[in-house]
C-alpha cells in the first residue's frame, strides 16, 4: 500500500486529483487537493478539495448536495497526481451536467465511440422525464408498464428462438432488443443499474443459483 507521505505536491502544496464515475470510468472532473483535504477525502470517503480561487477547503456536494462517494484512490508513477473512482450523487458539473468534460474541441468522426449500458439508461430515462413526439420509447412510457412487459416477454421469447436456433448474430440482436427493454421496464419502475449491480456482486452469482436453490 502506498505511503500518502509520499506524495509529491506542487509548489503551492498541491496535487491535481482526477475524478471518474467507479461505474463506467468516466472522467467528471479535475480538482486540486492539499495534504488537509486529502486527509478530509480519506477521513469523510467523500471528495474535498482545496479551492484555488476561493483559498479554502472545498467539500464537493456542501451546497449542492452532490456529493463524490469515493471508491478508491490511485496515484500515478510520479506520484504527483491522484486518480479517484467515485460514485457521484447526481451531476458533478455546476452546469448540471454529468461530467465538466463535454466541449468539444476535436473529433474524429470516423472513429468508432464507445457505448455502455450507462450511456443508454440515460437516453432512455430522457425520454421519460422530457418524452420526444416519435420516439418510441416515449411510446412506451405512455402505454405504461403492461405494455412495456409484454415487450419484455415478445423479446424473451424471441432470444429463446434465436438462441435454439445456434444463429449467433440473431442471439445477439435479440438480446440487444430484451436488453433495451428490461432497461425501459426498469426505468418505468425507478429500478437504477447500480441496484442491479449491487444485486449481482452480493449473490456472487457465477458460482451460486440461490434463486434456484430456494425453489428446490
Amino acid at each position: 500500500m502506498f505511503d500518502i507521505k509520499n506524495l509529491k505536491y506542487n509548489s503551492d502544496g498541491l496535487i491535481p486529483a482526477i475524478i471518474t464515475d467507479a461505474a463506467d470510468g468516466a472522467v467528471l472532473m479535475l480538482g486540486y487537493m492539499n495534504a488537509e483535504s486529502l486527509g478530509i477525502t480519506l477521513e469523510q470517503k467523500k471528495v474535498c478539495f482545496f479551492s484555488r480561487s476561493r483559498q479554502k477547503l472545498w467539500l464537493k456536494g456542501e451546497t449542492s448536495g452532490n456529493f463524490l462517494n469515493v471508491v478508491s484512490i490511485k496515484t500515478d508513477c510520479d506520484a504527483d497526481t491522484l486518480l479517484i473512482s467515485a460514485k457521484p450523487e447526481g451531476p458533478t458539473c455546476h452546469t448540471g451536467a454529468r461530467s465538466c468534460f463535454f466541449e468539444d474541441i476535436y473529433e474524429d468522426e470516423n472513429a468508432e465511440q464507445a457505448f455502455c449500458l450507462d450511456d443508454l439508461m440515460k437516453l432512455i430515462e430522457g425520454r421519460k422525464t422530457n418524452p420526444k413526439e416519435g420516439s418510441y420509447t416515449t411510446y412506451l412510457f405512455e402505454k405504461g408498464i403492461d405494455k412495456i412487459l409484454k415487450k419484455v416477454g415478445e423479446e424473451c421469447t424471441e432470444v429463446i428462438i434465436a438462441g435454439k436456433g445456434g444463429d449467433r448474430a440473431e442471439a445477439i440482436f435479440e438480446i440487444a432488443d430484451l436488453t433495451y427493454h428490461v432497461m425501459v421496464m426498469m426505468t418505468e419502475m425507478g429500478i437504477s443499474i447500480d441496484e442491479v449491480r449491487a444485486e449481482l456482486a452480493s449473490r456472487h452469482v457465477v458460482d451460486k443459483k440461490i434463486k434456484q436453490e430456494k425453489m428446490k
